[in-house]
């Protein structure tokens, strides 16, 4: 009798083992604000693993300006993760330096019809695709509806003149007292608030030959409105050291009557807790410029990849296909839009962000890129210096930027 308890012990044994041999563990690095919250990401994990109970999903969520640093150094260590998370700069210096898989032929007639055609650049580098595409942004302008109205303004601005007309307005009838808030601090934040200027404005960042084109025209009037905005008193003085988080916080607690802001802010705004201003929140997209631009928005959009050092690449393209398919993307709407072109059709998506929906329309119809070259952090981070340099009065914004162009080597 011990004999075959023993037996079936060390069978039971085997078997764990060869269970636990099978499982596939997986690690997955995501950002922690901003589109998707992390107790999303969670449940959308968790519905994964319900579906596919061999798979063991680990997720990291990092701020997003930890995310590039962590996934190039787990890569310098041998691995570590098999999904991340990546911005739409990234995919030039994550190609060139093997840090994702080419996915191309991974890519089904489905995903290839029913995304938007406009998100498949999100991923893209010389012709080829490094994930799917997830997180379908840019940065809208908010207005509080409420204060537009006590300062007699029946709708909002069309140009970027008129925001600081209207700014100007809010704040000399003392609604409150400085009316825009922006994410300026020295980070990639500010880089996307210039971009959606520059784009007004009608400028690049580069020219034909890949050289700076920024010193002058679109590039350099849209950093001397972000000066003038704040040497006119009408743009929070704190906005140079702030990130989108902060945007909102400022937003909500009812101290700003503009903001330039991501998606998600929308419903966070509009119907979280957290929030003074519920049911004053509006949105359109970003003002254009009188003669050049009828709108302006920048692309804001992420992607998820898969690791070409993943152990499990065939399990990590997996769940990464689950979690940016249509259905799920249709049921997390709330705060990151879907990048299917049919979940605009859906009434589930769609409900109470008719008007978000609306400016979703135009503004992603004309998104301006950040310059897409391996050489794009480099160049971003002189870039926020510039910016900042100019927003503190330390140089002017035509020195700032001239300083930039130079040390870029470009």
């Amino acid at each position: 009798m011990r004999h075959l308890t023993t037996t079936a012990l060390a069978g039971a044994l085997a078997w764990v083992a060869a269970a636990a041999e099978a499982e596939t563990a997986l690690n997955a690095l995501f950002m922690s604000q901003a589109a998707y919250s992390e107790a999303d990401v969670r449940a959308m994990t968790e519905a994964y693993m319900a579906e596919h109970p061999d798979v063991t999903v680990n997720l990291e969520f990092v701020p997003y300006e930890g995310l590039r640093d962590k996934t190039l150094l787990a890569q310098g260590s041998g691995g570590g993760y098999d999904a991340v998370l990546f911005d739409v700069i990234w995919p030039a210096e994550y190609a060139t330096n093997n840090i994702l898989l080419d996915v191309s032929d991974r890519i089904t007639p489905e995903m290839e019809s029913g995304v938007l055609p406009g998100a498949w650049s999100t991923v893209e580098y010389n012709g080829a695709r490094y994930g799917m595409p997830w997180i379908l942004d840019t940065k809208y302008l908010f207005y509080n509806r409420s204060m537009l109205e006590q300062a007699g303004i029946e709708a909002p601005p069309r140009t970027w003149s008129e925001l600081s007309e209207q700014a100007k307005a809010i704040k000399d009838a003392g609604i409150v007292e400085f009316p825009i808030v922006w994410s300026w601090a020295q980070a990639e934040a500010v880089i996307c608030d210039y971009t959606t200027l520059l784009s007004a404005f009608g400028g690049k960042f580069l020219d034909d030959q890949g050289k700076p084109a920024f010193t002058t025209d679109g590039g350099l009037q849209a950093l001397e409105y972000m000066v003038q905005t704040l040497e006119e008193g009408i743009s929070n003085p704190n906005s140079v050291e702030y990130l989108e988080e902060d945007v909102r916080r400022v937003f909500s607690n009812g101290e700003a009557a503009f903001a330039l802001n991501w998606t998600y802010m929308y419903n966070l705004a509009n119907a979280g807790d957290d929030s003074a201003v519920k049911g004053q929140v509006g949105v359109a997209p970003a003002p254009g410029v009188d003669g050049v631009s009828e709108l302006s928005a920048m692309n804001g959009s992420m992607g998820l990849g898969v690791t070409a050092t993943s152990q499990h690449p065939d399990e990590a393209w997996d769940f990464v296909a689950y979690i940016t398919s249509q259905p799920i993307q249709n049921d997390y709407a709330e705060l990151s839009l879907p990048i299917w072109s049919s979940s605009y059709e859906d009434p589930a998506v769609t409900e109470g962000r008719e008007e978000l929906i609306a400016a979703a329309s135009k503004a992603l119809a004309v998104m301006y890129p950040r310059p897409t070259t391996p050489a794009y952090n480099e160049l971003s981070t002189l870039l926020q210096v510039a910016i900042q340099e100019a927003l503190l009065g330390v140089s002017s914004p035509a020195d700032a930027l001239a300083n930039a162009a130079a040390s870029s080597g470009l």
